[in-house]
């Protein structure tokens, strides 16, 4: 089985002589990766983004994988995002 770390393309003289990229990892939440970048997807298709900061999907929730589209935050009712409040009922006019 072949390794698909190995069909990543490096620099033109290897690794050492491009600059790190930066890699903060979201918990539940997204990969951030500064940009821009280029990504090898597991299908074998190579998706690339010049923006600053690209959020990679972590949960494979996203309708635009690999990208982030936060398709993992939970979804909250209305009504429900501020349980202090005291529901109102509903009035007619008379």
């Amino acid at each position: 089985m072949r390794n698909w770390w190995s069909s990543v393309p490096t620099a033109p003289n290897g690794p050492a002589d491009r600059e790190p990229r930066r890699v903060r990892i979201v918990p539940g939440g997204p990969i951030l990766v500064e940009g821009p970048v280029e990504l090898l997807t597991p299908d074998g298709d190579t998706v690339t983004s010049d923006r600053f900061l690209v959020a990679i999907c972590a949960c494979r929730r996203s309708k635009r994988f690999p990208f982030c589209d936060t398709s993992h935050r939970k979804r909250v009712r209305s009504g429900a995002e501020r349980p202090d409040q005291p529901v109102r009922a509903a009035t007619s006019p008379d």
